[in-house]
């Protein structure tokens, strides 16, 4: 069976051990996913590019769909680190056990994207007709819809990344529901 190895600063890539640095500075660590992701030499400067990419969505409604796509696809990685970063945008504890279950009862425009993400992961792509009316009618826009998949792709990638290599969890563990 194979196994993997988170790898360390030293093996990986002098641009990768740049990008490490950078994010030591910034998050105190390199999170375990980042530091898989530099096993590419092109991918965790590419995941980030992404993940810092300008967007027309608030930190929170990124968040719902963070919380959202990684309950579905059940990472556990994805659904600690976020309910970290949940918090630190102003959720709550039971703010985030609703998003992570998909019924959003303290706001009717994220409960609307979470519906919509919620069939866009599910169905693959096959969102129905309700749930994108329901998304447009709560004030998404079709640059609210782009910016919206361009999350749910970036996520689906990393909860199939640490699927696949079973990353560590190095988070403090979101609860289970």
């Amino acid at each position: 069976m194979k196994t993997f190895k988170v790898p360390t600063r030293e093996e990986v890539s002098p641009a990768n051990q740049v990008i490490f640095d950078t994010l030591k500075k910034k998050l105190g660590r390199v999170p375990n996913s980042y530091a898989f992701m530099a096993s590419s030499e092109n991918g965790l400067a590419t995941y980030l590019a992404l993940s810092n990419a300008k967007s027309s969505l608030t930190i929170q409604e990124k968040e719902v769909i963070n919380l959202m796509v990684s309950a579905i696809n059940g990472c556990h990685y994805c659904i600690s680190a976020h309910t970290v970063v949940g918090k630190l945008n102003g959720f709550t504890d039971e703010q985030i056990l609703e998003i992570r279950r998909g019924n959003i009862s303290f706001d009717a425009k994220l409960d609307a994207l979470a519906q919509f993400v919620k069939e866009v992961t599910n169905k693959k792509g096959n969102a129905s007709q309700q749930a994108i009316d329901n998304l447009f009618a709560a004030g998404y826009t079709n640059e609210s819809l782009v910016d919206i998949l361009m999350i749910i792709a970036e996520r689906t990638f990393s909860n199939y990344l640490n699927a696949i290599v079973k990353v560590p969890i190095d988070f403090p563990v979101a609860p289970e529901i």
